[in-house]
């Protein structure tokens, strides 16, 4: 309906196109996440809200998500399964594994995390006061909490005491939570005057003389038209799905790994906003992963690269392991497990390669520098023996011998594992979702968030589960309501 593939600029139409369009004070560019949380503060806050969205239904990428919210700061469930927690303490936290933090963001997102959790229930559910305790992708059953970073990794755990933060919709395993939340942000949103219209695409940006967003051209089939805006939210998710952007921009993104992401995840979004200056931020960085857990014991396994040396505490969050594995020679890393800690994963998203009698003749069936497999294995037995990762400080629930022969191997090679992953890039925002031009200065009239305003998620080794739902829900909301008051009469 809408051409959107390519690296082209949509081109950007003058206040002139706008006579005789229909007004509105809030227009909103996507139905995902993001979007609809947009639109529906807009509305609660009096604004006429149009909401265009290009599929035929709500939902976008954030429906195709197992339901997990990055939250914190002592919520309803942290207090309920006997977590303490802070904003103080997640505040120091995200700051620890954000490349280039923004204090005034997390410092935000940190003190009002734990009533914007209210706020989502009060859509109308209730994530589940329990706790999960393993270490898994996502929670199997319907729990409510469980870690889903990097918190009980080293150095992290050093600096701030670790506390889970991983919310996720009572659904069990990973099945349409993130869809439970956009059916009932519709229900909430049908609620209110917002005008919604799918099949609908934004094609152009409309600025006035001074350079303001002023109106949306839009297309419906072989319909078109304009309208006239007090604001516009972008919220039109990455651009994974678009090969010339991801080549251009995370070529790491390619034929080897599987994307993650809607047909709508196609950059249009990001390009309408650099079509009236906005600056884009970590556009090389992007989410990679392929977990080699659960089940849980994996984890007290070792991981080596074609040296046959450790490089990664083997307890990070699947993200920041997999982050380091692209870093090594050939993206190629092994599992090594010993017989007491083997199992059949539920999820073989890394394939065993096989299993031998003794560890030299793991060592050469890896085709591993003689010696190394067989030090490096010594050296981490003799010391998990104690309780201790002098190396790599692996957590102590996760050290242990890997001695009880026979050995075998899983293979977390780059086009050997399933890899997958989605980009991390977007506009350059404010707090308040306002989109900043190169310059550093606020674009009038246009706010993005969600997938394609760059926030707080900013690359694979510091992720944590839930952060693009967390902040996608929380900054969609900030964007809506100061769209609104920007609009409204004071």
């Amino acid at each position: 309906m809408v051409e959107t593939k390519g690296t082209a600029l949509p081109s950007v139409l003058d206040e002139s196109s706008l006579a005789g369009a229909e007004a509105f004070d809030v227009v909103v560019v996507g139905f995902g996440m993001a979007g609809a949380c947009a639109a529906l503060e807009a509305a609660r806050a009096g604004a006429r809200v149009l909401l265009l969205e290009r599929a035929a239904v709500h939902g976008g990428t954030s429906s195709m998500s197992g339901g997990h919210f990055y939250l914190g700061g002592g919520t309803a469930v942290q207090r309920a399964t006997g977590h303490d927690d802070s904003p103080d303490a997640m505040f120091d936290y995200l700051m620890a594994v954000t490349p280039s933090p923004d204090p005034v963001k997390i410092r935000a997102y940190a003190d009002e995390s734990a009533a914007h959790l209210d706020w989502l229930e009060a859509l109308g559910f209730e994530f589940e006061r329990s706790f999960f305790p393993g270490k898994a992708v996502i929670q199997p059953g319907t729990e409510g909490l469980m870690f889903t970073g990097n918190e009980k990794v080293w150095p992290f755990r050093d600096r701030v005491t670790p506390a889970p933060r991983g919310h996720k919709v009572p659904r069990p395993g990973d099945t349409g939570g993130g869809g439970l939340v956009l059916d009932l942000l519709a229900e909430r949103i049908a609620e209110t005057d917002a005008e919604v219209r799918f099949e609908t695409g934004a094609t152009n940006l409309v600025t006035d003389a001074s350079g303001a967003v002023v109106g949306v051209a839009w297309r419906r089939f072989e319909e078109t038209g304009v309208v006239r805006a007090g604001s516009v939210v972008i919220a039109a998710g990455g651009f994974v799905m678009n090969p010339d952007m991801v080549a251009a921009h995370t070529p790491s993104l390619g034929s080897k790994l599987f994307t993650l992401g809607s047909t709508y995840d196609d950059g249009l979004g990001l390009r309408l906003g650099k079509s009236v200056g906005a600056a884009w931020e970590h556009m090389d960085e992007a989410f990679i992963t392929a977990p080699f857990y659960p089940p849980s014991d994996f984890v007290k396994g070792i991981v080596v690269n074609q040296e046959g040396r450790r490089f990664v505490a083997e307890d990070s969050y699947h993200s920041r392991t997999s982050s380091h594995v692209m870093e090594q020679p050939g993206s190629a890393a092994y599992l090594i497990l010993d017989s007491a800690h083997m199992a059949e994963p539920a999820m073989p998203l890394c394939p065993l390669i096989d299993g031998w009698e003794t560890v030299e003749e793991m060592e050469a069936g890896l085709g591993l520098p003689t010696g190394s497999l067989v030090s490096t294995l010594a050296a981490y037995n003799e010391h998990a023996h104690a309780g201790e990762d002098p190396e790599f400080h692996k957590h102590p629930d996760w050290l242990a011998p890997q001695d009880q022969g026979p050995w075998g191997a899983f293979d977390l090679t780059l086009g050997s594992a399933l890899y997958a992953g989605f980009t991390l890039g977007g506009m350059a925002c404010d707090v308040d979702g306002r989109v900043l031009s190169e310059g550093g200065n606020v674009i009038t009239g246009l706010y993005a968030a969600g997938a394609c305003a760059a926030n707080i998620a900013q690359d694979g080794a510091g992720y944590s589960s839930g952060t693009q739902l967390g902040e996608g829900s929380y900054f969609g909301r900030r964007a809506g309501r100061h769209a609104a008051a920007s609009t409204l009469p004071a």
